[in-house]
């Protein structure tokens, strides 16, 4: 699956290629990156530009959460944070509610955005076509963030690796689900070389309560899930955690990644950083809303180790991004 960024940005992406700058002509590494930015120490993502007059150190700086529903609701909820990086960068800040991943990625491409929270899968895109640095993601007070796809089933089953799938059935939830369908279809396919129909027989049984259901109560040899599910319904009391046997689970899957554009300077780009970290969130508009999902620090992490898996998911799946 080929994304053209050119059809995904409309018009304005091409008269982007136009700002190509030194990097474009520079004999350096980039990976998968555009022409416009270096990697030269290998860590997937642009490289701050050596050349100072390459730089920008903007009087306003302007932040963007990634898209929801109503970002009015977000702006108030980043508040307080806003006036923090407020007060650590001397700059002024302003939210900017985008509407859609496109615009938000366009908005950072042409300069128009310089720190943003990109959702998971937006992540690659935004890196490799917008310059886009992640270095955070939000998680719980304990360090705990994200979830894993785990395969399981139940003991005696006859299935003790996933290669013993090979032959019978494997529940999915639904072909929209990424822990229940996307992510284990594509790890399937490239590190087992198992496929669905020619290897196995998928199911699909619509949600993950159902699938972990089936397979405590042995309707379903196996099972794709995402292991939050599965320890909520244990913490509950509906199965018992040894009704299950995990046979494989998955990195974690991350939340939004926070980061800055390529090119503010670097005393900038560590003015920035300094604020995710040394943020007090009691108390604050920021902890009133993600509380509620038991979010309450930022946590450092880097774009190469972080979202390995969800690179790992795009390349079995056959997706690749143009940038022009």
């Amino acid at each position: 699956m080929k994304i053209d960024i050119k059809l995904l940005l409309g018009a304005s992406a091409i008269a982007l290629m136009s700002i190509s700058g030194t990097a474009s002509a520079q004999d350096c590494p980039r990976g998968d990156l555009d022409e416009r930015f270096c990697d030269a120490d290998g860590d997937l993502i642009a490289d701050i530009p050596t050349d100072p007059s390459e730089q920008i150190d903007p009087d306003t700086l302007i932040f963007a959460y990634t898209p929801v529903e109503d970002p009015a609701v977000y702006k108030t909820a980043w508040s307080d944070f806003l006036d923090h990086l407020k007060a650590e960068t001397g700059k002024d800040v302003v939210f900017f509610p985008v509407q859609n991943n496109a615009a938000q990625i366009e908005a950072m491409r042409s300069g128009r955005l310089h720190i943003a929270g990109f959702n998971t899968g937006s992540n690659p895109l935004a890196v490799n076509c917008a310059g886009f640095r992640p270095f955070t993601i939000m998680a719980s007070k304990d360090g705990n963030f994200g979830y894993e796809m785990e395969i399981i089933t139940y003991p005696g089953s006859g299935i003790e690796k996933v290669e013993d799938i090979k032959g019978k059935q494997l529940a999915f939830t639904s072909p929209t689900s990424n822990s229940g369908f996307k992510a284990p279809s594509a790890i399937l396919k490239s590190d087992f070389d198992l496929l669905p129909e020619r290897d196995f027989e998928p199911v699909y049984s619509g949600k993950h309560d159902n699938s972990i259901l089936g397979v405590a109560n042995k309707d379903y040899l196996a099972a794709s899930i995402a292991n939050s599910v599965k320890s909520r319904m244990i913490s509950r009391d509906v199965i018992k955690e040894d009704d299950v046997v995990t046979i494989y689970k998955s990195q974690t899957f991350p939340t939004t990644g926070f980061g800055t554009v390529y090119n503010l300077t670097p005393e900038l780009q560590e003015k920035i950083r300094n604020a995710f970290f040394n943020f007090e969130w009691e108390g604050t508009t920021l902890e009133a809303e993600f509380s509620k999902s038991n979010e309450g620090q930022f946590l450092e992490m880097t774009y190469q180790e972080f979202w390995d898996v969800i690179r790992k998911i795009d390349a079995a799946n056959g997706v690749s991004y143009a940038c022009q």
